[in-house]
């Protein structure tokens, strides 16, 4: 140690040239290394949810989780395992050691999860298995708000949606509070009296559309080629003037007895901001990316984005994790800070000005 010491001295102008080196190569490190507050750390928690429309919450622990409970208890590193029912599903929370591989333990649930498949009832949907990973709760809530009308939202939303999609560091920008838009269709008893159509005849007519038909293939002799048949609606005309009975050259389409208009289906969620309707982005990062750069792109891009839109539209952020991210690096930055200050005071107290100078830099050094 103590020629380590004498070759310093000896060597001070090298020395004082690492440490600058040192200095400048950690200062750098620090401003690009990517800053979180809740790091992307392996965790063995996969997580099995089965939809059935309709089910009570008593009937899904009975039909759903439990199969499922008593499948996966077979599982191989498992833990521990939490299933709970609700209204139209069940859901089972699997937990295996820490020493289990993530995507090992995804397979092994998978697999497990296909052998009770059959097991469900028949209108129950494809299970969901995904696994438990930090990074993919949003980072970010950009909420659309103001005086204008649902569909005007929603419709900005899903052009900002892609346009923030685009940006190096954001995984995804999902819409909360989107309502899927349909076609409502008002049958009329009076018009379908007087062109003598049934009930039967409506409903046949409909279910007898909207088809993939196989029409196969056709040989010529001298080629072959596949027939197509369009039967799938891919337009509001397509609706509209789909024939319900034809007689002779006379064709009564669905719109003659029947009134067609766009609409959305019921809302199952509400999403409100400040006590005001709002659509709202969930703006998810990619996997090691910066955090804090992530946000600035996102509200830069935002602004940019936003910029002529109409003034009734309100953008608003909420939920930001970089807020939460930079007040933990500035409490550390104190924190360094205060030692460093109460170090040299008491150096300076014992040995003098020229010791606690020599410490209090090599503090930040080490």
């Amino acid at each position: 140690m103590f020629n380590i010491v004498l070759t310093a001295i000896e060597r001070g102008r090298a020395v004082v040239f690492l440490m600058g080196v040192i200095l400048l190569s950690g200062l750098a490190v620090l401003i690009n290394i990517p800053k979180e507050a809740e790091p992307d750390i392996p965790i063995p928690y996969i997580y099995v949810s089965v939809i059935h429309p309709g089910i009570s919450p008593e009937d899904a622990e009975r039909l759903l989780v439990r199969p499922l409970e008593k499948e996966l208890m077979l599982a191989e590193g498992l833990d521990e395992i939490l299933g709970f029912g609700g209204q139209n599903y069940g859901a089972v929370i699997v937990k295996y050691d820490v020493d289990v591989d993530v995507d090992e333990a995804l397979l092994e649930t998978t697999r497990l999860v296909d052998l009770v498949k059959p097991k469900f009832p028949k209108d129950s949907e494809e299970p969901l298995i995904q696994e438990v990973n930090v990074t993919a709760f949003p980072a970010l809530f950009v909420a659309l708000s103001g005086q204008v009308s649902e569909r005007e939202l929603i419709r900005r939303a899903k052009t900002l949606k892609n346009e923030l999609e685009n940006l190096p560091n954001v995984l995804g920008a999902e819409i909360m509070g989107d309502r899927e838009e349909q076609l409502e269709v008002i049958i009329n008893p009076a018009r379908m009296e007087a062109y003598q159509i049934s009930h039967a005849e409506l409903y046949g007519g409909i279910e007898k559309n909207n088809r993939v038909v196989p029409a196969g293939q056709m040989d010529t002799g001298s080629g072959r080629f596949t027939v197509s048949v369009p039967g799938l609606f891919e337009s509001y005309k397509d609706i509209v003037d789909l024939p319900v009975k034809v007689h002779g050259d006379a064709v009564v389409t669905l719109s003659d007895i029947a009134k067609i208009r766009r609409t959305y289906k019921d809302q199952n969620v509400l999403t409100r901001f400040n006590g005001k309707p709002a659509t709202v982005l969930m703006v998810s990062r990619r996997t090691g990316s910066n955090l804090l750069e992530m946000t600035k792109q996102v509200r830069a891009a935002t602004a940019a984005f936003t910029a002529e839109w109409p003034e009734g539209i309100r953008v608003n952020y909420s939920f930001d994790q970089s807020e939460y991210t930079n007040g933990m690096i500035s409490s550390l930055q104190s924190s360094i800070s205060n030692a460093i200050v109460l170090v040299m005071i008491i150096v300076i107290a014992a040995l003098g000005v020229r010791s606690a100078l020599m410490v209090g830099l090599a503090i930040p050094t080490s």
